[in-house]
C-alpha cells in the first residue's frame, strides 16, 4: 500500500486534543458505533473494535469493560462464536441511534405554528424503572419536563409522542395534547419563561466550545492529503464533540432561542470538515473491520460518498 503523507500539524492537533479532552471510552465507542458502524452493518467483532479504539489511545481493557457496560445498559447485545464476540445494537439502541442520526446530520429549518405537544401522565403514578425510561426517551427527543408528569415540546408531532408512549407501555396512563398557550399579557405564559424549561445555557456553552476547538481544523484539513487513520480520528473526535452539544439541543424554533444561537455555525463547521474526511475515514474502517456478509446493511467496503450534512 502506498504511503500517504500526513499533515504533521493536524497529527499534532489530534494528539493534543485527545490528551487535553481525554474522551471517555464508553462514550467514544457510542460515537464510533453511531458514525462509522451502525449505518452500514449490524455490528462489529470485539477484536476489531479494540483495533479501532487504538486510534484514540484507548486500551484493550477499557474497550472490553466499556462494551460490557454498554450491553448492561441496553445499548448493545453480544453473541459468541467460539472465542470471539460480536457486538450489535439492541432494538432500544437502534431507536436511539435513528433519533440521534436525524438530530446530528440534518440541518433544520423551522416554521412554528405556536402550538405545543404535551404529554400528561396521570397523577399518583408510582415512580418506576419504566417511568424513568419513558422520561429518558422523551427528553432524548427534546421534550422538557415542565412540571411533575407534564412534558412539552413545540415541534414534536403527536405521532412521535404516541410512539414513545406506546414503546414504554404507558398508552393507558398518558394523555396527549396539541395545544396553544395563552396570550402574553403581563408576562403570563411568556416564551422566555417557557424557554427556561430547557438548559440552553449549557447547550450554548458546548456549541461554542466546539466552534473554538474545531475552527482551526478547517484550514488544517486542506493542507495535505489525509491518511485513512487521520481522517477516521478527526471525524470521530469531531462528531463526538458535536453530538455532546447537539443531542442536548431540543431543536427549538427561532422564537424560543436566545439571540445569536450557535447551532448553525457549529453545524457548518461539521459539514465542511466531514466532506473532506468521510471517504478516507470509511476506508480506514473497511481496512480494520470484517463484518459477515449476511449482517451488512450496505456495501460498506466501497463507500465513496456519504449522504450526510446535506
Amino acid at each position: 500500500m502506498p504511503k500517504i503523507t500526513r499533515s504533521p500539524s493536524l497529527v499534532s492537533w489530534i494528539e493534543r486534543y485527545i490528551a487535553t479532552e481525554q474522551p471517555r471510552s464508553k462514550s467514544l465507542i457510542i460515537t464510533v458505533f453511531g458514525d462509522a458502524i451502525s449505518p452500514f452493518s449490524e455490528g462489529i467483532w470485539l477484536g476489531e473494535l479494540i483495533k479501532l479504539m487504538e486510534a484514540f489511545s484507548v486500551n484493550e481493557r477499557l474497550v472490553r469493560t466499556s462494551a460490557f457496560r454498554l450491553a448492561d445498559e441496553g445499548w448493545l447485545s453480544s453473541r459468541k462464536e467460539g472465542r470471539r464476540s460480536f457486538y450489535s445494537l439492541t432494538d432500544a439502541g437502534t431507536r436511539r441511534f435513528e433519533s440521534a442520526y436525524k438530530h446530528i446530520y440534518q440541518e433544520y429549518s423551522i416554521d412554528w405554528d405556536g402550538k405545543w405537544t404535551l404529554v400528561v401522565l396521570q397523577k399518583n403514578i408510582e415512580a418506576t424503572t419504566e417511568r424513568s425510561e419513558l422520561r429518558k426517551e422523551l427528553e432524548w427527543n427534546g421534550f422538557s419536563l415542565l412540571s411533575n408528569g407534564i412534558f412539552l415540546h413545540p415541534l414534536a408531532t403527536l405521532d412521535t409522542a404516541r410512539q414513545i408512549i406506546e414503546r414504554n407501555g404507558y398508552q393507558d396512563l398518558a394523555i396527549l395534547f396539541r395545544a396553544e398557550s395563552a396570550g402574553d399579557s403581563n408576562g403570563l405564559n411568556s416564551l422566555t419563561k417557557i424557554r427556561e424549561s430547557w438548559n440552553l445555557e449549557e447547550v450554548e456553552h458546548l456549541y461554542r466550545k466546539f466552534i473554538n476547538d474545531f475552527t482551526p481544523v478547517l484550514d488544517l484539513v486542506h493542507e495535505d492529503k489525509l491518511s485513512p487513520l487521520v481522517a477516521f480520528q478527526l471525524q470521530t473526535l469531531m462528531i463526538h464533540s458535536f453530538r455532546r452539544a447537539n443531542l442536548h439541543d431540543p431543536l427549538l424554533p427561532t422564537e424560543l432561542l436566545p439571540e445569536n444561537w450557535p447551532h448553525t455555525q457549529a453545524y457548518e463547521i461539521c459539514k465542511d470538515i466531514y466532506k473532506v474526511t468521510c471517504e478516507q475515514a470509511h476506508a480506514f474502517l473497511s481496512m480494520h473491520a470484517d463484518v459477515p456478509a449476511d449482517l451488512r446493511k450496505g456495501n460498506r467496503l466501497n463507500i465513496s460518498v456519504v449522504d450526510r450534512f446535506k
